[in-house]
């Protein structure tokens, strides 16, 4: 029932002719992930992702017997680098890992930066003999402030999506998600099954039944973005007049500010044990010199945070 109604929505959204086959229940996109990345690679492999992205990738890829390939960023808009990612293809390329809307940064990948990677990825499958697959990490996806998330399926035959709840439907804590394998993806059926084994193999049998039953009633239903729109709103355009630079953040709850020393290290610890103002140091996510903020708190504990924000701007001038 509820692969069938995940199956029901995404047709309704993209003209798709999905069943119920295409989706692997999991304790959220982390189990996705893992199970995803244990079916795909053998030892040798590597995968490739861009810089910044959510540290445990590293973690989930060693897990799976592989390799992660950091591709660094492109600060001035955070799109990729295709001259860099070039030069981390190797005919150990397995696969590549994105996240958009992405965590740390807030910015959603274009549609010209999507169809740019398929070709890529095309014409390297064929070069080098083997697919490589697109491995799209989409917890975020449903949360995008007026700007389109290209569906990636329907770009790169060869994706694999893994999402989860927890953010679109403001679950912190509760674990629900899914590994989608398209029909036509290359050895799509196999590798659906490497998928369930890989979970079984892991510890993972089944995705909890309680949640299974939410997303079959909610699978249709979109989170109301107001409050986030309006916390985004005050938080950018409030660290923007004080002078900070920010990346205008497209999606998810997140802002990227840079560091004016480029220290985010030692911007972080200032503005804890100085303002009891806690940010997430960017060298966590690879990508130094920026401080990651989250909006997902009170509209007042934004207001609240202005004040110190502009007190550390002050000391830094």
């Amino acid at each position: 029932q509820a692969r069938q109604a995940l199956a029901e929505d995404l047709n309704r959204r993209f003209g798709t002719n999905y069943t119920a086959d295409n989706f692997y229940l999991t304790a959220g996109a982390a189990g996705a992930l893992c199970c995803a990345l244990s079916a795909l690679s053998c030892p040798g492999d590597t995968f490739i992702t861009f810089a910044p992205y959510f540290p445990e990738y590293k973690v989930f890829v060693e897990s799976a017997r592989a390799e992660l390939v950091t591709v660094p960023a492109d600060i001035e808009d955070f799109q990729i680098d295709f001259a860099a990612f070039d030069q981390a293809l190797t005919p150990n390329t397995k696969g590549v890992i994105i996240n958009s809307p992405n965590n740390p940064t807030g910015v959603v990948y274009s549609e010209a930066t999507i169809q740019k990677l398929a070709q890529v990825l095309t014409e390297k499958s064929k070069e080098y003999g083997h697919t490589i697959w697109l491995i799209s990490d989409e917890p975020y996806r449903e949360l995008a402030y007026g700007v389109e998330v290209p569906f990636l399926p329907e770009i790169y035959r060869d994706t694999v999506i893994c999402y989860s709840y927890s953010k679109s439907l403001s679950l912190p804590g509760e674990r629900i998600g899914y590994v989608y394998v398209p029909q036509k993806a290359t050895d799509g059926k196999a590798l659906y099954s490497a998928v369930a084994g890989a979970a079984r193999a892991g510890g993972h049998v089944c995705a909890p039944s309680l949640w299974q039953k939410v997303i079959a009633r909610c699978a249709h239903l979109r989170p109301d973005l107001k409050s986030y729109d309006r916390n985004r709103k005050a938080l950018y355009e409030g660290l923007t007049r004080m002078g900070y630079e920010c990346i205008p953040p497209q999606g998810a709850f997140y802002l990227f500010v840079r560091v004016p020393d480029g220290d985010d290290v030692a911007f972080s610890q200032r503005a804890k044990l100085e303002h009891d103002l806690l940010v997430v140091p960017s060298t966590a996510f690879h990508c130094p010199g920026f401080l990651r903020l989250s909006y997902c708190v009170s509209h007042d504990m934004i207001l609240r945070s202005l004040p110190a924000f502009r007190a550390i701007r002050e000391k830094y001038q």
